[in-house]
């Protein structure tokens, strides 16, 4: 998966934000970037690369990173506290993408302070397949698809969804998305973790 699929402007804020917070999460964390390296299963300069803001990271790399240092996605891509009411414009969105293009996520809530839960809207291509890794236990995942079909594989087990269809598993284990249809496949994600991290 690659950069995010937002204009340079937006992409440029993402990549500042994202090496704000690795930075001040890795050093509370009392790690190295060769330490972050091996635990997280990243590489040591693309590390670097992302806390020099040289780099917009990945999905990939930022759901590894937030694993091996024990905090929610939205830690990494939080800016700073909103407060009261916040409208989030489809054009100013921060929307994360794959190498291909074919899958994206946008957050649906504001880059503010770490958080307990996160929402998303995930757009799959046509018969696509997207593979995800094991989030921190205690990790659940609420989908519900609004348009189009999804597979959602887990623990051996598929479950095949339609349009106005839900799920919600533990999502500490592996699991896949696919798209098994003709057209995009548009679902809302509720991310909620066991407890909020300060």
């Amino acid at each position: 998966m690659t950069a995010a699929a937002a204009g340079p402007d937006e992409a440029g804020e993402l990549a500042r934000v994202v090496a704000r917070n690795l930075r001040r999460l890795r050093s509370r964390r009392g790690l190295s970037v060769a330490q972050l390296a091996r635990e997280s299963g990243v590489g040591r300069a693309a590390i670097g690369q992302i806390e020099l803001e040289r780099k917009v990271p990945t999905i990939e790399l930022l759901w590894r990173i937030a694993r091996a240092l024990d905090v929610p996605f939205a830690a990494l891509t939080s800016s700073f506290r909103l407060p009261g009411t916040t409208v989030l414009r489809a054009d100013r969105a921060k929307t994360l993408a794959s190498r291909d293009g074919r899958f994206s996520s946008r957050a649906l809530f504001p880059f503010a302070a770490e958080r307990r839960v996160e929402f998303y809207e995930l757009r799959f291509a046509a018969k696509s397949v997207e593979q995800a890794e094991p989030h921190a236990p205690g990790t659940v995942e609420n989908l519900v698809v609004a348009s189009g079909e999804l597979e959602v594989s887990l623990a051996q087990r598929t479950h095949h969804l339609r349009s106005g269809d839900a799920i919600q598993f533990e999502a500490d284990v592996a699991h896949a998305y696919a798209n098994p249809a003709d057209a995009e496949a548009v679902v809302y994600l509720v991310m909620t973790y066991a407890e909020a991290v300060g």
